[in-house]
């Protein structure tokens, strides 16, 4: 008995067998397009192909389905779903009619093309050609390609020659003509989906870079206005410091908004890039005549693309932990200021605290002295009145004898009071 087996476990093994190469006998053409479309969009997809088997009585892909195949009549489509979007290639058998003078989409409904959610990204036609001949002429053909300069090799070891110009011809799509020169049927399918998914993901890499070079220019602002703030860090004036972070948050928004706006499309660009030359290397090429290969134009055309499109997404981080240590900087000097502040506020206090100590002591010792001054009058009343009443004194002693002892006793009763109220505020 085996362990207890994870629930995932056949659905990945199947994974790796899910999105077989389709095999192909030439002659044949092909025609395929790449839409721009949001995974949401897959239910649509779902209900369009269900619409297209219906018609020529072929059971629907399922509602889950990340690709699909059918036969529908004289032809044949495959359909599938990736992260950023889907696509369509549909496959003829040839009929040594002149190449590219069929577009194999007409097999379809009329319009049933055009209501497929997204945006065309990418679209071309392929003819393979048998040709087991010794010598092959690419300026013989250069007439199917308006006469552009041509790109092409010879790939799967020299199974099979592949020439194409990687530009969008008059009727909207890319070309490829492949000479079979000794091809199985499952090595004919391998070359064709792999020429489609070079061109597939060479355009979705490219779409980061129209947000590229828009950074650039803004990029370039952002860090001449931080130049700017840092200068005038330098200079150490602590009256623009809060103007200046409050500059240095706006730049900090406006690099955030960039980078939210920008990475993602970066990271994808990069991840395609990598597809990319993969499936280049898995062409196996060789040169043939004068002709550039596949990978030096990819080589010469792609890859500076892409070094522009990791320029900005490089740049756009640097710049964020530039703002950020700037921030961290100018922060750590309002705080010394601030404390500096606090500081002298406090030693202002404190003086004040002992002005008002002091000014206390000399109201308490003026206190001392109204009271006994009262006090002692009052007793002098008293002894004079006593002596008219036939004492035997001397009101003047009296009075004098009477002085210290109100003295004592007045600022004895001053002081508990000041501490009574001094203690029930510390309560």
């Amino acid at each position: 008995m085996l362990p207890r087996t994870h629930a995932a476990r056949i659905e990945l093994a199947h994974e790796v067998h899910a999105r077989p190469y389709e095999p192909l006998y030439t002659p044949l053409r092909s025609s395929f397009v790449a839409l721009l479309s949001p995974v949401d969009a897959r239910p649509t997809e779902i209900a369009r192909l269900a619409e297209l088997c219906a018609g020529f009585g072929v059971q629907a892909p399922p509602p889950e389905a990340s690709h699909f195949r059918a036969e529908l009549g004289p032809c044949s489509v495959r359909w599938e779903r990736h992260t950023e979007f889907s696509t369509l290639a549909v496959y003829a058998q040839g009929d040594g009619s002149l190449p590219f003078s069929i577009n194999v989409f007409a097999a379809l409904p009329d319009g049933w093309l055009s209501t497929l959610p997204g945006e065309l990204v990418f679209a071309a036609h392929a003819e393979f050609i048998r040709d087991r001949s010794s010598s092959f002429d690419p300026g013989a053909y250069a007439g199917l390609f308006a006469n552009n300069e041509l790109v092409g090799s010879e790939v799967g070891d020299g199974t099979a020659t592949v020439i194409t110009d990687f530009r969008v011809q008059a009727d909207g799509f890319g070309r490829f003509l492949v000479f079979d020169r000794g091809l199985t049927s499952r090595q004919a399918g391998r070359v064709l989906h792999r020429l489609f998914e070079i061109e597939a993901y060479r355009m979705m890499a490219l779409l980061a870079l129209p947000a590229a070079r828009a950074a650039m220019p803004r990029l370039a602002g952002l860090e001449g206005r931080l130049a700017t703030i840092m200068s005038k860090i330098a200079e150490q004036r602590d009256a623009d410091e809060p103007r200046l972070l409050d500059e240095l948050t706006r730049i900090a928004a406006e690099v955030e908004d960039l980078i939210a706006s920008n990475q993602s499309r970066f990271r994808a660009a990069r991840a395609y890039h990598g597809i990319i030359r993969n499936r280049i290397g898995d062409l196996r090429e060789r040169r043939i005549k004068s002709l550039q290969t596949i990978d030096e134009f990819m080589t010469r055309r792609l890859t500076p693309a892409m070094d522009t499109c990791d320029s900005a997404a490089l740049r756009e981080l640097e710049l964020s932990e530039r703002v950020s240590r700037a921030s961290n900087l100018l922060s750590t000097r309002v705080d010394i200021v601030r404390e500096k502040q606090n500081r002298q506020l406090l030693e202002s206090m404190d003086r004040r605290a002992r002005l008002r100590l002091r000014l206390q002591e000399t109201v308490e010792g003026l206190s001392v002295a109204a009271i006994t001054y009262y006090l002692v009058g009052m007793v002098g009343y008293a002894a004079k009145g006593l002596k008219a009443m036939g004492w035997s004194l001397n009101a003047d002693l009296v009075t004098a004898a009477a002085i210290p002892i109100i003295a004592v006793i007045a600022a004895l009763g001053i002081r508990y009071v000041r501490r009574t109220i001094v203690r029930r505020q510390s309560v």
